[in-house]
């Protein structure tokens, strides 16, 4: 069994006031894993809850800001000042249950959640399923899952 290190430095913080969470080969992809980490880092915890409901309801798009080319233009993305953005529902269920499990483990440790801010949420790449599809004479095409491991870190600031 593997023992899986964060790619997050905690001496900065106060180790009493941080709780933490992660998820290993999630069945998401990558690209949608990034995009969602990105928008939700810095967010407290209640707004980033809501905005991911709002994204599995298919009421507010996620910004692509790195997988762009030929994506459709959202006009809900003006309040980040960016156009592109698409809605990766299961992606952003894996993180929310992520984000659930971290802020239960913050009340676990005694913090105040509603002073909880999201100060580290990344994703790596994981390992790839790789399987094929048989053809006629003889070919075969690849169909890869891709996998993820994504972190989140929240810390209590007072207030």
């Amino acid at each position: 069994m593997p023992t899986w290190g964060y790619s997050f430095i905690e001496q900065k913080y106060d180790a009493d006031r941080l709780a933490k969470a992660s998820g290993r080969d999630l069945r998401i992809k990558p690209k949608h894993a990034r995009e969602i980490c990105a928008v939700i880092k810095g967010m407290n915890l209640e707004k980033a809850k809501s905005y991911l409901e709002k994204v599995i309801q298919l009421k507010q798009s996620i910004p692509f800001r790195r997988h762009k080319k030929k994506q459709a233009h959202r006009k809900d993305l003006k309040q980040f000042k960016w156009y592109a953005g698409r809605y990766p529902q299961k992606a952003t269920a894996r993180i929310y249950e992520l984000l659930s499990a971290a802020e239960s483990n913050a009340e676990y440790k005694g913090l105040d959640t509603e002073s909880c801010r999201i100060i580290h949420a990344a994703t790596h790449r994981g390992r790839i399923i790789k399987r094929f599809i048989h053809r006629a004479h003889g070919r075969s095409t690849p169909k890869y899952r891709h996998l993820s491991h994504v972190e989140i870190v929240v810390y209590e600031f007072p207030s």
